[in-house]
């Protein structure tokens, strides 16, 4: 029987990778992670400065083709091979990440949504709600965190790509969401709604009694 793919979109800081890991933590032996961070495209051809001035924000910065080829192959059984990027230098990395396929695909991208191909290789659609202050806040706090970066180089690509871009291609996503989730992994009654559901199917599938 094919794997069960649940894919969850959301802006940028609203909690969809908590989701996620939520989802893991309940089937870790049967849940892998297939994120829309491993497909950024690499640019070894431009400077670094160059690379901080691209729009991250909009699908033409994705390897989106790439990205349906792998989920495709982990739908067969098949195992991937996928890039990995690295947030400090705007490029990817030059290391790999094998994943095996497994009886849940869990994708989640800011992006997930906005490819239609992509969109409908997913069984459970989820779209992450979650207010504007809450997720700039969030973002902010990941950036200079996780990501060297100054708290002026994340307001200003909030304000010039991130809010319009959101407004422009990841809200309307909430259209295409068989389930929205205000508040995202914090939100208790739908995480546990939605891993019974995923029990339900798995039973059905014959992997859990």
């Amino acid at each position: 029987m094919k794997p069960l793919v649940i894919g969850i979109c959301g802006g940028s800081g609203s909690g969809k990778t908590t989701v996620a890991k939520r989802l893991i933590e309940a089937f870790p032996e049967e849940a892998v992670l297939l994120s829309m961070d491993f497909y950024y495209r690499r640019h070894d051809e431009l400077t670094y400065e160059q690379r901080c001035r691209i729009n991250y924000d909009h699908p033409d910065s994705l390897e989106i083709p790439l990205m349906i080829e792998h989920l495709k192959a982990l739908k067969a059984g098949e195992k991937v091979t996928v890039p990995q990027y690295d947030f400090t230098v705007h490029n990817r990395s030059g290391e790999v990440l094998e994943l095996e396929s497994r009886p849940i695909i869990i994708v989640e991208g800011i992006l997930l949504f906005t490819d239609d191909e992509l969109a409908n290789q997913m069984d459970i659609r989820i779209f992450v709600d979650t207010d504007a202050d809450v997720r700039v806040l969030r973002r902010a706090k990941r950036d200079m965190e996780e990501r060297g970066r100054s708290m002026e180089s994340v307001m200003d690509q909030y304000l010039s790509t991130v809010k319009p871009m959101h407004e422009q291609y990841v809200e309307p996503c909430k259209k295409k969401a068989h389930i929205i989730v205000p508040e995202g992994g914090k939100n208790h009654i739908a995480m546990e709604m939605l891993i019974s559901t995923v029990e339900r199917r798995l039973k059905k599938m014959g992997i859990r009694k």
